[in-house]
């Protein structure tokens, strides 16, 4: 097979896997966004790669947001979101994120494969991808891919945090153009 072969096979699964996304839950998710004082974001490995993409673009859209354990990120308080990105819902290190969030009176939102998941069942939002995880125990949800590991979860990610992106622009009124004014200049 060739390299080419492989990503077509790649973008087939995925539009495949757009069919089992639910259009109220990403409603669900955007509308937090657009009512969160302040937005925090977290994710470990290539979901937090994916989720570092989307706070840059949620920062061209105007919004106050910070990766979580960036030096110069701020305090939370009451009224901010909490934006987790999880194939699993039981990194640790992000449940412990989601626990201190809840304690400060955070929103918590969780992009994740397992709905019944711990960093789930403490989320006031949950989007529900497919794809599969390493970590689960047992028979997972139920979906297969021809990629490894969490491949197609992550990249699922990044195309549905695209597709928030263009749905908060229409809800903003903001343009490439006037995203851009608040692109990096000094790089």
């Amino acid at each position: 097979m060739s390299v080419l072969a492989h990503t077509r096979d790649i973008i087939q699964e995925l539009g495949k896997n757009t069919g089992y996304l639910q259009e109220e839950q990403m409603q669900r998710l955007t509308a937090a966004i657009l009512e969160a004082k302040h937005i925090f974001t977290a994710g470990a490995g290539r979901s937090g790669l994916a989720m570092r993409a989307f706070s840059m673009r949620l920062m061209h859209l105007g919004f106050q947001v910070n990766c979580v354990g960036d030096i110069c990120s701020t305090h939370s308080a009451p009224g901010d979101l909490l934006l987790i990105g999880s194939g699993s819902g039981e990194t640790e290190s992000l449940a412990a994120l989601a626990r201190k969030a809840k304690k400060n009176g955070v929103k918590i939102a969780l992009v994740t494969t397992d709905e019944g998941s711990t960093i789930a069942g403490m989320a006031d939002v949950v989007v529900v991808m497919p794809g599969v995880s390493p970590k689960w125990k047992g028979e997972g949800n139920g979906f297969t891919s021809i990629q490894p590991m969490a491949s197609a979860f992550e990249q699922m990610c990044f195309l549905m945090y695209d597709g928030i992106v263009l749905e908060l622009m229409e809800k903003l009124r903001e343009t490439s153009e006037t995203m851009f004014t608040r692109h990096a200049d000094l790089e």
